[in-house]
């Protein structure tokens, strides 16, 4: 029997033009995609209302932490957007998280963890 990976979620939204709901689909989506694949959500990080811009979101630093502690092996996003919009933010956590042993995951983007991937 195969075993289950330990993933969190991390869901966002930052603007008037998206809403609560906006979370709720993305979250939908995170744990369709975990019950295919074989990983169990141990966690939702959820940051409302907060630009993708700026790494001064709680529930995004929450998770970071959380990751390097140990606690789940991968982050589950419904597209990398959601992660971080910055692309030298988004390099900079997804190191941290590599360096942590936990894989970043995108829903509905597939890439690799190899430096073209990065950059983009």
């Amino acid at each position: 029997m195969a075993v289950s990976r330990r993933a969190a979620a991390y869901a966002r939204f930052s603007s008037d033009m998206q809403r609560e709901e906006s979370i709720d689909a993305q979250v939908r989506a995170i744990r369709e995609f975990a019950d295919r694949n074989g990983y169990t959500l141990v966690k939702i990080y959820a940051d409302r209302g907060i630009s993708g811009t700026t790494d001064q979101r709680p529930e995004f630093q929450n998770m970071i932490q959380d990751a390097m502690d140990g606690r789940f092996q991968a982050v589950i996003v419904h597209k990398l957007d959601r992660f971080a919009r910055d692309r030298a933010l988004s390099a900079i956590y997804r190191r941290e998280l590599t360096n942590s042993g936990v894989e970043l995951i995108s829903v509905l983007e597939k890439f690799n963890d190899g430096p073209e991937s990065i950059l983009l």
